[in-house]
């Protein structure tokens, strides 16, 4: 029985190694000159770089209209919020008037039992008073 000592990743490292080596070979033995190739290679690289530019403007112009669409949201979610807030603070400050005015009329009635009872009570507890 073998022992496995890494051996997959000798075979790894062998196969690049072997992928380098073949496309070492390949341009050496290419049909075209060595600057015909080194054009080639360098006008690829420029191809390249303008994709990658381009699809990075394109990446950037998205995410840009993505923030400009969320700011648009959370505009709008804010105004709904001040909208609910304010008419929770009119009804509450309504509440508030309501219990006020509960209050004094409350306040007025009960006065007006006590001056009763003070009546009532000096009327019977005056020695002057007919039926005494």
């Amino acid at each position: 029985m073998a022992e496995d000592n890494g051996g997959g990743n000798q075979g790894v490292a062998w196969f690049i190694a072997g992928l380098g080596v073949g496309a070492l070979v390949g341009i050496l033995y290419a049909p075209k000159a060595g600057r015909e190739t080194r054009e080639d290679l360098a006008q690829s690289a420029r191809e390249g770089t303008d994709y990658l530019r381009a699809r990075s403007k394109e990446a950037a112009d998205q995410v840009g209209t993505l923030v400009d669409k969320s700011k648009d949201h959370v505009g709008q979610y804010v105004g709904k919020g001040k909208e609910v807030v304010d008419r929770g603070r009119a009804q509450w400050e309504d509440f508030v008037e309501k219990g006020k005015n509960l209050v004094n009329d409350q306040t007025g009635r009960v006065g007006a039992a006590v001056d009763a009872g003070r009546e009532a009570y000096k009327s019977t507890a005056d020695p002057a008073a007919p039926g005494q």
